[in-house]
């Protein structure tokens, strides 16, 4: 059923890693960049829609710089980026407009995903670039990323976007063509052709690094990403570059992770996967039933301390006295505010003080170590 999904999928996200377009020796490989847009053109024609999450700005960017092995520096790495995304979406334009396409560049930063304004506004911009008949390019702000650079690990970016784009599909793209039981290049290995469940990879030891050394993102990353868009209703394909346009068919080909769930608003999806908690809200076992267990908003009167130095409107943990962390929502009140309100009833408060520290309609849930 999910593969007829992905076939009949209107808008599809596809993630294209480091390793599937460059090399440590030559930089952009050509011929294989051309390949795959070839295949995303066709889907094109079609009458679908594309966005393309793109690796493989630093990659690129290496040969023409002389450099012959990974930076180890940040500066170097945003220097092969910065000459590296010129050329990588330089290939892309000429590329897509050998079919009648014309391309978008988007580039984004964590910071982009992780503050709700800056996340609606990336939404706004895909959404239009699709309506005027662009294909979006997306990829990481290697330039001026602050956090250490990781080649071609856009893995966990391609979730996100395929929830940010209203994505029927995604398909994950490497130089693996599927998720293995074992590591293929040390002995039998089946692959493994759908993943409906976690619990089902337990035993199951996952690649952390590409083959070719230019991509970071290996097999465990991509998983990880599966399960944050199959959780957010997107079905998605684990495979090849090579057997792109098989997967984009419905053809059983990688490996399947299954949508399940509905899809949840946007800003409950920016919550539990994109949002960066600016502190922590401690509670007492009373409100931590109240939250979990009776889906209920979180009054002053369950709150134990604060800890961090946050703003009204920041997105915080809600802490059990366990250490566990119950839930991630939006605050009500700075920091500073709320140890004069702790412990307190709503009627005991000013008027002022007397909204929800977290409502719910503002709150998620987090799985908990007993599952909850």
């Amino acid at each position: 059923m999910s593969r007829a999904a992905v076939a009949g999928a209107h808008r599809v996200v596809v993630k294209v890693g480091s390793s599937s377009l460059t090399s440590l020796e030559d930089g952009l490989d050509a011929g294989r960049l051309r390949a795959l847009v070839d295949v995303l053109a066709g889907l094109r024609a079609a009458g679908r829609e594309v966005v393309l999450v793109s690796s493989g700005a630093i990659g690129t960017g290496l040969a023409p710089l002389g450099i012959t092995g990974r930076p180890r520096d940040l500066a170097t790495a945003q220097a092969a980026a910065s000459v590296g995304q010129l050329r990588l979406m330089a290939a892309y334009a000429e590329a897509f407009a050998a079919h009648g396409a014309t391309v978008g560049q988007v580039l984004l930063t964590a910071d982009d995903l992780t503050r709700r304004g800056h996340y609606r506004n990336a939404r706004q911009t895909v959404d239009r670039l699709l309506a005027l008949g662009v294909v979006p390019v997306v990829n990481e702000n290697d330039t001026v990323a602050t956090e250490e650079i990781r080649f071609g690990d856009n893995d966990r970016l391609a979730a996100l976007v395929a929830h940010l784009a209203v994505a029927d599909a995604l398909v994950l793209l490497s130089d693996i063509d599927a998720v293995y039981d074992g590591d293929p290049r040390e002995g039998a290995a089946s692959r493994i052709d759908t993943v409906a469940d976690p619990a089902e990879l337990a035993s199951v030891v996952l690649g952390s690094a590409s083959r070719n050394g230019v991509g970071t993102g290996g097999m465990a990353t991509k998983v990880e990403a599966a399960f944050i868009a199959a959780r957010a209703g997107v079905p998605v394909v684990v495979t090849s570059t090579a057997q792109a346009a098989a997967a984009l068919a419905g053809e059983p080909v990688g490996t399947l992770f299954p949508a399940h769930g509905r899809r949840p608003s946007a800003r409950q999806f920016w919550l539990r996967y994109a949002s960066r908690p600016r502190g922590q809200v401690l509670l007492d076992a009373g409100a931590v039933a109240a939250v979990r267990e009776r889906g209920a908003s979180l009054l002053a009167a369950g709150i134990t301390g604060v800890a961090g130095d946050f703003l009204a409107d920041d997105p915080v943990e809600l802490v059990g006295p366990d250490g566990v962390v119950v839930a991630r929502g939006l605050v009500s009140y700075d920091a500073r505010e709320l140890p004069a309100l702790l412990g307190r009833k709503t009627g005991e408060l000013d008027p002022e003080h007397r909204r929800e520290v977290v409502h719910r309609d503002e709150m998620v849930l987090v799985r908990t170590r007993a599952g909850a």
